[in-house]
C-alpha cells in the first residue's frame, strides 16, 4: 500500500511518500481501508516533534480519517467489512490502510461523505468536550472563539450554537468571518483590527467573554485573558503561534477567572466520557443541525503542499487528504 512516512523530525519536508505492506487486524482491532484523513495542526506539530507526546521514528502521521471497514480482528462485535466508520487513530491514517482498536471506531450517520466523516472526530469531540466538560458553559454565556474560520473553529461555532451559547468569531479576514455569520456566530471581528479588546467588551455589553478558546498562544495570551468576564474561563487548546506565553497567575484572583487545559487524547480512553460525548454529537449531525466543513483536499501524494497550505494558515474549515 502507499503511505506517508517519516523518519526524522522535520516540517513537510521529511514526508516522504512509500510503499509499505498492508496492515492485518490483530484481537480487538479493525482494519479499514482509508478514503479520506483530516488533516490537523496537531499532524503537523508530531511530525516536527513538538506535540505533547514524544514522536517515535519511523512514523506514519494522521491521527483522524474515514473509510471503509476491511476486515476485524478476533473479539470485534460491532463492526462489520463493508461499513462506513470514521476514526480517531493518534496516528497511521496517511495511507491506504489503517488499522485501529475498535475503541478508536467512530460510528458515521448514514448520508455522511466520507470527507466530512474524516473532518468531524477530532474538532467536534475537542469542541465539545471543551464547552460542555472543562468549561461547564450554560446558556445564553458569551464565549470567543479564535481562529474561528479554521477546523475547530467551525465545529466550535456549530457546538456552541447547539448549547444555546452566543458567540464572538475571530478571524483573519472577511471572507472568512461570513463563514463564520453562517454558521451561526453573533458577532464577527477581524483578530487584526486595533482595540480588539475594547471590541469584544463593546460586543458583550461592557462584561467580556464567559469562555474563551484559546488556540494562538503567544503574546496575544495576555489580550485573550483582559477579555475575560467576571469568572470567566480561559481554555488552552493549542499555540498556533508556536510561541511561548506569559501570564501573571495572581491576576486571576480579582476576576475569579481560570485557565484550563483541553486535550482530546485523554478522554479517548474514558468510555463514560465519550459515550456522552457521542450521545450529544451523532444526533445533531444525523439531522444535519452540525455539518462538518470541508476544506480543501488534496491527494495524499500531495502531503507536504497540504502541510504548507494549513501552516500559510489560508485554510477555512478541514483540510482533507484523498488517498
Amino acid at each position: 500500500m502507499k503511505a506517508i512516512q517519516v523518519h526524522r523530525a522535520g516540517g513537510p519536508e521529511v514526508l516522504e511518500l512509500t510503499d509499505l505492506p498492508k496492515p492485518s487486524p490483530g484481537p480487538g482491532q479493525v482494519l479499514i481501508k482509508v478514503e479520506a484523513v483530516g488533516l490537523n495542526f496537531a499532524d503537523i506539530l508530531y511530525v516536527a516533534g513538538e506535540y505533547l507526546v514524544r514522536t517515535r521514528y519511523p512514523m506514519i502521521p494522521g491521527m483522524e480519517f474515514a473509510g471503509v471497514v476491511e476486515a476485524v480482528g478476533e473479539g470485534v462485535e460491532h463492526y462489520r467489512p463493508g461499513e462506513v466508520v470514521a476514526a480517531l487513530g493518534g496516528s497511521g491514517a496517511f495511507a491506504e490502510y489503517a488499522v485501529v482498536s475498535s475503541r478508536a471506531v467512530v460510528p458515521v450517520p448514514p448520508g455522511m461523505s466520507a470527507a466530512e466523516a474524516a473532518a468531524f472526530p477530532v474538532s467536534y469531540f475537542t469542541a465539545y468536550f471543551a464547552l460542555q466538560t472543562q468549561a461547564q458553559a450554560r446558556p445564553c454565556e458569551w464565549v470567543l472563539i479564535q481562529a474561528a474560520a479554521g477546523a475547530l473553529g467551525t465545529a466550535s461555532i456549530q457546538i456552541a450554537k447547539a448549547m444555546g451559547l452566543r458567540v464572538v468569531a475571530l478571524a483573519s479576514s472577511e471572507e472568512k468571518l461570513a463563514l463564520c455569520r453562517s454558521l451561526g456566530a453573533d458577532v464577527t471581528l477581524l483578530n487584526t483590527q486595533d482595540n480588539l479588546v475594547d471590541a469584544v467588551k463593546n460586543a458583550t455589553e461592557g462584561k467580556g467573554v464567559d469562555i474563551l478558546m484559546e488556540v494562538v498562544g503567544g503574546a496575544g495570551f495576555a489580550h485573550s485573558l483582559k477579555m475575560l468576564a467576571y469568572r470567566g474561563r480561559l481554555l488552552v487548546i493549542g499555540s498556533a503561534s508556536r510561541e511561548m506565553a506569559q501570564m501573571y497567575p495572581v491576576g486571576l484572583m480579582k476576576g475569579n477567572q481560570s485557565v484550563t487545559g483541553v486535550w482530546l487524547t485523554p478522554f479517548l480512553s474514558d468510555p463514560t466520557e465519550m459515550q456522552a460525548a457521542t450521545a450529544f454529537l451523532i444526533p445533531l449531525v444525523a439531522s444535519g443541525k452540525i455539518k462538518p466543513v470541508v476544506g480543501e483536499r488534496f491527494k495524499l501524494e500531495e502531503a507536504a503542499k497540504a502541510f504548507a497550505f494549513v501552516q500559510s494558515r489560508k485554510n477555512t474549515g478541514k483540510v482533507i487528504l484523498e488517498p
